[in-house]
């Protein structure tokens, strides 16, 4: 895969001040399909946040699909149209251990970002679909502060 993550700058935050993620290399679940990242440190300004610990994990990880799926060679011979499509699917995953009261073990937090890509689209359309994921990007770090605001609110304001 031709993803390489380096230290992170964090998304805005309320709360925060310039948030950063010091990251090292890790073994994903499955090396054959993904590559995983921890959280060794933290930067800025985030009071009550901790790194990645065993009890307490921060990892980040790529997957691709275990295997590829193609576009089917052949169309509906009334129609000239293809049925159902493949998808090759890819993940984003994110776990962040977090305390849910005193006394309690952390527990994990996992967002999973699922990225369903129709077979075909990579080579007839790699524009649109380069599009998608920049849009994706950029609307996440756009609305990061929001998020967060959101996910411990439960408005969407």
């Amino acid at each position: 895969m031709a993803v390489s993550l380096g230290n992170i700058t964090g998304g805005a935050q309320t709360g925060f001040s310039t948030p950063g993620y010091n990251v090292a290399v890790d073994n994903p679940p499955d090396a054959d399909i993904g590559k995983q990242w921890y959280v060794s440190g933290l930067t800025g300004t985030q009071a009550g946040v901790t790194a990645h610990s065993i009890s307490s994990p921060f990892t980040i990880t790529f997957e691709k699909p275990k295997w590829l799926a193609t576009l089917n060679a052949l169309l509906n011979a009334v129609t000239g149209i293809y049925g159902k499509v493949p998808e090759n699917m890819y993940t984003v995953r994110v776990r962040k251990g977090v305390s849910i009261a005193a006394n309690n073990v952390p527990r994990v937090m996992i967002v999973d970002m699922k990225i369903r890509v129709p077979a075909g689209a990579d080579s007839y359309d790699p524009s649109n679909v380069r599009a998608c994921m920049s849009a994706v990007v950029g609307a996440l770090n756009q609305v990061s502060a929001g998020l967060g605001d959101t996910t411990t609110t439960g408005s969407l304001g």
